[in-house]
């Protein structure tokens, strides 16, 4: 079981940057880059059909908790994190977790494989088109709307295997009022939470199965190593870049590689 080849080690360490830098740039966690990725490279490596998708999603979900971090303290040095409101995201979205798990457990590879699909064709649609007229800022949230926003990010992180961001900023935006980077950086430290509960709960959930080389569960901890610190730094340069640039065209071409990329994976 080969996994990495030269020109394969290039291609994964190439787009392993590329879900650092979003995690950092858009505070998403990554999972939208690394999930197809490893889709591709599990496949190819000769995972079992009924294994595959399962440890997909839960490699990624453990990747983003160390790259999270690094985001999180990021924004942290910024001013961009707000303690006080994480703890109510962080207890919904552990919850979230531990439900949007459970529930992919259920299901076979295929369906979610189709599901994941179509959420990257969704949320590609939503970021190209769907820019809303933002209800003024807010400062000081209601701590139930904290807890049903971490809540909603934590079962879409778990169920998809990534960050849980690209619902967790819009829902910061429009229904908790929160300014962008505001939103950006407790969607990081948010994402943290999420993703080790679901991380946890794929590695629980998987015990019982037959398990592949390097796996802990649904958990491949020889990719998770390679990936991982790869992730973490080019999310610190995200974080970097975000606080400098407008964000408008990367998101604009982000879009179109979510959507070709769900395509791709719905046929």
């Amino acid at each position: 079981m080969d996994m990495f080849t030269p020109q394969i080690l290039l291609l994964t360490i190439g787009f392993s940057a590329l879900a650092g830098l979003l995690a950092g740039l858009l505070g998403i966690g990554g999972g939208v880059i690394l999930v197809p990725l490893f889709l591709w490279l599990f496949n190819l490596a000769g995972f079992p059909a009924d294994l595959l998708v399962h440890t997909a999603f839960g490699t990624s979900l453990c990747i983003i908790v160390p790259t999270a971090i690094s985001s999180t303290f990021g924004h942290r040095k910024r001013g961009n994190v707000d303690w006080h409101q994480v703890v109510y995201l962080a207890a919904g979205g552990a919850l979230g977790a531990i439900v949007g798990s459970s529930l992919a457990a259920l299901l076979t590879g295929e369906i979610l494989h189709a599901a994941f699909g179509g959420m990257q064709i969704l949320v590609g649609l939503k970021l190209l088109f769907f820019h809303p007229r933002l209800p003024p800022e807010e400062l000081h949230p209601q701590k139930s709307s904290l807890l049903l926003v971490g809540l909603a990010g934590g079962v879409f992180s778990a169920f998809f295997g990534v960050g849980g961001g690209v619902i967790a900023v819009p829902l910061m935006l429009i229904v908790l009022r929160l300014p962008i980077h505001l939103a950006v950086g407790n969607s990081s430290a948010l994402i943290v939470v999420s993703a080790l509960f679901g991380t946890i709960s794929y590695v629980l959930y998987g015990l019982d199965r037959a398990a592949v080389p390097f796996s802990l569960g649904y958990v491949n901890l020889l990719v998770a190593a390679v990936v991982a610190p790869i992730t973490m730094v080019c999310a610190r340069l995200g974080v970097r870049i975000a606080s400098r640039i407008s964000q408008d065209r990367m998101v604009r071409v982000f879009a179109i590689l979510l959507m070709l990329v769900g395509l791709k994976l719905m046929i």
